[in-house]
């Protein structure tokens, strides 16, 4: 995708040094600044502290930091040390596990001095699946925005869609999930708008979507979250569509704090809630997502505080609360399957439910 009109990834390789740099997020909106990955180190940091975040996005650069490691130290015990340390980042993105596994699966058979080079290769090709895997997502939403469009009667019409925290491109290694089917709409002609939630407490919507959407020209409104209900009940959307870091074998999705919300509103105004997920992030293992999936609990900093561009266009941080205020920060929120209209995959759409899941596993 493009910033200021040039193409880039927000994570690419670089052949000669063998390293990867990152587009640092936390810097986004007001700056674009890249970081280089060289170590185990480097790689974990990153994700903890969400330079790079998005459930695909944290799965590429986990990739990379084993090859990092393995570069160092290509040992059993020093291939688990690298598992473990970056494993325990992020505990609710699924994608970081299934990277770290696929990296794990491949250079575990190989002699000591092969699986540097081995793990170098495997997440380049993660990283060119994400990009294809995206893609694809984007073409099986546009199919159901064009559906939902042709109900309206009117080609030229506003398909006015809402979205929450941040699955574009930023999010992943490029596309995006849900953002994808809106960038493939805008491409194709379609009169498209998104209202952006601005994703409180990190800002996700505000700082990365509506930065996004800007750059490839896409029509959006930014929103406090707590509008959405309101425009839904006024018939301001025609569909919402949001990421997952984790989807259950029954269905139940896990998205960034506030996605159950609209989900809950979107039903209650008949309005299409779909859920756009690569495979890899579906956890075959676990069934029930209020029970299983484990919520990332993140700093009440986050909360109690704000940061943005002062009068001089110097990054500042803020207290917004009175000091000392105690404040609970669940990064996720598990959305129920009966909640959501479908689940939009690399393969197509599928009902959020036990037996469409089997058939989609049947498939891959």
């Amino acid at each position: 995708m493009n910033i200021h009109g040039q193409p880039h990834r927000s994570i690419e390789a670089d052949h000669a040094t063998q390293s990867a740099r990152i587009i640092d997020q936390t810097f986004l909106p007001h700056q674009v600044e890249w970081r280089e990955l060289r170590t185990l180190d480097d790689a974990a940091e990153a994700i903890q502290v969400m330079r790079v975040r998005g459930a695909p996005l944290i799965g590429a650069t986990a990739a990379f930091g084993l090859f990092f490691a393995l570069r160092e130290d290509a040992t059993d015990a020093a291939l688990e040390v690298a598992y473990h340390v970056l494993h325990a980042t992020r505990p609710t993105a699924i994608n970081l596990r299934w990277a770290l596994d696929r990296v794990r699966r491949v250079v575990s058979p190989l002699g000591v001095e092969e699986r540097a080079a081995a793990a170098w290769d495997e997440a380049l090709a993660i990283c060119e699946h994400d990009v294809e895997t995206n893609h694809a997502i984007g073409r099986h939403g546009l199919e159901l925005f064009r559906a939902i469009q042709a109900k309206k009667g009117d080609p030229a019409a506003t398909l006015n869609v809402m979205t929450h925290c941040n699955a574009g491109w930023l999010a992943t290694v490029d596309w995006g999930t849900a953002i994808s089917p809106i960038y493939q709409a805008h491409d194709a002609g379609m009169n498209v708008h998104v209202w952006v939630s601005e994703t409180r407490p990190r800002g996700q919507g505000a700082s990365l979507t509506a930065f996004e959407l800007k750059e490839h020209g896409v029509p959006h409104t930014l929103i406090v979250d707590n509008n959405a209900g309101h425009l839904l009940q006024r018939g301001l959307v025609d569909v919402v569509i949001v990421g997952t870091d984790r989807v259950t074998a029954e269905g139940d999705v896990a998205n960034k704090i506030g996605t159950y919300l609209k989900a809950l509103a979107a039903k209650a105004h008949d309005v299409p809630f779909y859920v756009a997920t690569p495979v890899s992030t579906i956890d075959w293992t676990i069934t029930d997502g209020i029970r299983d999936i484990p919520i990332e609990q993140r700093s009440a900093r986050e909360v109690t505080h704000m940061p943005g561009l002062n009068a001089a266009g110097l990054r500042e941080e803020v207290l917004i609360a009175p000091e000392g205020t105690q404040a609970r920060n669940d990064g996720f929120d598990v959305t129920p399957a009966s909640l959501v209209t479908a689940l939009v995959t690399e393969h197509g759409a599928f009902l959020a439910s036990a037996d469409a899941l089997q058939q989609l596993r049947s498939m891959i």
